[in-house]
């Protein structure tokens, strides 16, 4: 399972990052006025509606996806499948041509949809890990920086994956704000 970190920003500054617990711990830390605190999903660039004076269980009531850790109680033993592989038991739709060239495959139809999958992702994965950047960019910008200056010069260069025009656009941007932006934007996915 993944570790979920966030990032919290409060007027124009980041004054959080890390995993739910260590997050509301520094937020709480924080001197804040009146001031509206927006916390992000480093994942996928989203803004989510926490409670930043709450307590984590509040938090994971309605995020249960920023637990850190899954417990030996929330794992869904299936009946089906190879659960001590992982293997879970799922349905396939094909047409019977699908069918008939599977049959002929060396180590029968299962192994080769593993094999076509794991070829296809290969393939796709630089496309695939520079659009889930963009996107996840896309969606801070889009709740923090809409009425910035450059704002839709930069989400030209954004999806464009012009990184120098993209960082020239952004540059009169509040400091962290640019960081962020250009972290969720440029910097590679870690572990992927």
């Amino acid at each position: 399972m993944t570790r979920v970190t966030l990032t919290a920003f409060h007027q124009q500054r980041q004054i959080a990052h890390g995993d739910l617990s260590t997050l509301l711990r520094q937020i709480q830390a924080t001197t804040l006025n009146d001031e509206p605190v927006f916390v992000f999903n480093d994942q996928n660039g989203k803004r989510l509606d926490i409670h930043v004076q709450g307590d984590e269980a509040s938090a994971l009531a309605v995020y249960p996806e920023l637990e850190s850790q899954t417990s030996e109680e929330t794992v869904i033993v299936k009946s089906r499948g190879r659960p001590k592989l992982g293997v879970a038991s799922k349905e396939v739709t094909l047409l019977p041509r699908h069918w008939d060239w599977l049959a002929t495959q060396p180590g029968g139809a299962s192994a080769t949809l593993r094999r076509l999958i794991e070829q296809a992702r290969k393939t796709n994965e630089p496309a695939e890990n520079k659009r889930r950047r963009h996107e996840r960019a896309y969606q801070f910008m889009y709740e923090i920086a809409g009425d910035f200056p450059e704002y839709e010069a930069s989400l030209r260069a954004l999806f464009a994956d012009d990184e120098a025009g993209f960082t020239a656009c952004i540059a009169n941007w509040p400091k962290d704000i640019r960081q962020y932006a250009w972290q969720l934007a440029f910097k590679p996915d870690e572990g992927k």
